[in-house]
C-alpha cells in the first residue's frame, strides 16, 4: 500500500518547535510535500536560519516519517524565511528592514560593541542577510573591530554599506578621519540617525543589529522615536556596577515600549589557559539577577578571553578569527538564542498551510 501525504503529515504533528509549542505542521513549516511510493520529499521552512534546533527537527522530522509502515526512503530540505517584527514606531524609513535589534548596556566598558559585532558575524554564518549600524556617534567602534579603513560609496545621493564578513555596516566611523571628534547636539544626533536608517541602501536584512552609545540619551531616544525596533538585547558583565546601569537601560527601553529580548553576560569568567581553572574576575551571577527581577531570558554567558581582544583589534572578531574556540560557541549560541526570541515573537500569527 502507497504511503499518502495525509499519513505524511499526520506523523509529522509529532514534531513540536520547542519554542513557539506547537508542531511544525500546525506552523506552516512544512512546504513542498511529495510523495512517490515509498519516498516522500518535503521541505521545513524554519522562521530563522540560526534557529538552534534546526538538526534536532530534521532528525525527528526524519525519524517520525519513516516509522509510517511502507515508508522506504526521505528527503527532507531544511530552509528558512525570516519573519518580519516590527514595533510601536512607524516604518518608513525601514523598508526591506525585516528586525531591527538595539544592542545596548546603560554604561561604556562592558564590551558592547564587541558583542553586537560578533552576534552580527555568527548570525550572518547561518545564512541570514545581516547588517550593523554602528549609532555610538561620539565613540564608533565597529571600523576597527570589522577591519574597514575606507569610506564608503555614494551613488544618486545614498550611502552604499561597506561588507566584511559577510556583515553590511554603517558607521559616523567611515565618514569623519580617525582623530576627528564628533561634537554634536540633540538635534544633530535625531538627524544622523534618521540618515543612516533612511539614507543608506541597506536593501533587503533579515537582521539589523544597531550598537548602541552607553547611557539612555538621545540616540536611544531618537532610535525608539524613527525606528519600528523589534527589540533590544542589553549586555552587562557580572559585578554590580554594570548591572544598576543596565537595570536602568531596561527601564528606558520599556518607558519607550521596547520589547527587550535577553541579557548577555559578557567577561563571565576567565579560564586559565594553563591549569584550566575558572576566575570570576568580575563576580557573578549578574545576568540571572537581572532575568530575574525583569522576567527576561539570559540569552548566554561569554568568557573573558584575551582572543577577544586581539581580534577586536585586529578587524578580525573572534568567531572568524577563532571560529572553534569556546568563546565563538558561546557568540553562536547566543546568536541563535537571538533568533529563536525574535522568532516567538512574530509567531503571532498562523501561516497559511501550503
Amino acid at each position: 500500500m502507497n504511503v499518502t501525504k495525509e499519513q505524511i503529515l499526520e506523523a509529522l504533528r509529532k514534531v513540536e518547535d520547542p519554542d513557539l509549542h506547537k508542531d511544525i505542521v500546525t506552523l506552516g513549516f512544512v512546504k513542498d510535500l511529495t510523495v512517490c511510493g515509498g519516498t516522500a520529499k518535503f521541505a521545513i521552512e524554519l522562521t530563522t536560519p540560526a534557529c538552534p534546533v534546526k538538526d534536532l527537527l530534521k532528525k525527528q522530522a526524519h525519524d517520525v516519517v519513516m516509522a509510517i509502515p511502507g515508508m522506504e526512503s526521505v528527503n527532507i530540505e531544511m530552509t528558512s524565511n525570516v519573519r518580519a517584527r516590527m514595533g510601536p514606531s512607524p516604518g518608513a524609513l525601514s523598508k526591506g528592514l525585516k528586525n531591527i535589534i538595539a544592542v545596548s548596556s546603560g554604561k561604556g566598558g562592558v564590551g558592547k560593541s564587541t558583542v553586537a559585532t560578533n552576534l552580527a558575524v555568527a548570525l550572518s554564518e547561518t545564512g541570514a542577510k545581516v547588517g550593523l549600524l554602528d549609532c555610538d556617534l561620539y565613540g564608533p567602534d565597529i571600523p576597527r573591530m570589522l577591519g574597514i579603513e575606507r569610506k564608503p560609496d555614494v551613488k544618486d545621493g545614498k550611502l552604499h554599506p561597506i561588507e566584511r564578513h559577510g556583515v553590511k555596516s554603517m558607521s559616523i566611523g567611515y565618514l569623519v578621519e580617525p582623530d576627528q571628534p564628533v561634537i554634536w547636539r540633540g538635534p544633530m544626533l535625531h538627524k544622523a540617525i534618521e540618515q543612516f536608517i533612511g539614507d543608506v541602501v541597506w536593501e533587503e536584512l533579515d537582521y539589523l543589529l544597531v550598537d548602541m552609545p552607553p547611557g539612555t540619551g538621545d540616540v536611544q531616544l531618537s532610535l525608539a522615536q524613527l525606528v519600528p525596533l523589534a527589540g533590544a538585547v542589553v549586555v552587562t558583565t557580572p559585578q554590580q556596577v554594570a548591572v544598576d546601569d543596565v537595570r536602568k537601560a531596561i527601564g528606558m527601553f520599556r518607558q519607550v515600549h521596547v520589547d527587550v529580548l535577553g541579557v548577555v553576560e559578557n567577561m563571565a569568567g576567565f579560564v586559565c589557559p594553563h591549569c584550566k581553572k575558572t576566575t570570576e574576575v568580575f563576580g557573578s551571577g549578574g545576568a540571572q539577577s537581572l532575568s530575574e527581577k525583569f522576567k527576561i531570558p539570559v540569552l548566554g554567558r561569554i568568557p573573558l578571553d584575551l582572543a577577544v581582544r586581539e581580534s577586536g583589534d585586529s578587524g578580525e572578531p573572534i568567531v572568524k578569527s577563532h571560529p572553534d574556540s569556546p568563546t565563538s560557541q558561546a557568540f553562536r549560541q547566543v546568536a541563535g538564542q537571538l533568533a529563536a526570541q525574535l522568532s516567538i515573537r512574530a509567531a503571532t500569527s498562523l501561516p497559511v498551510l501550503q
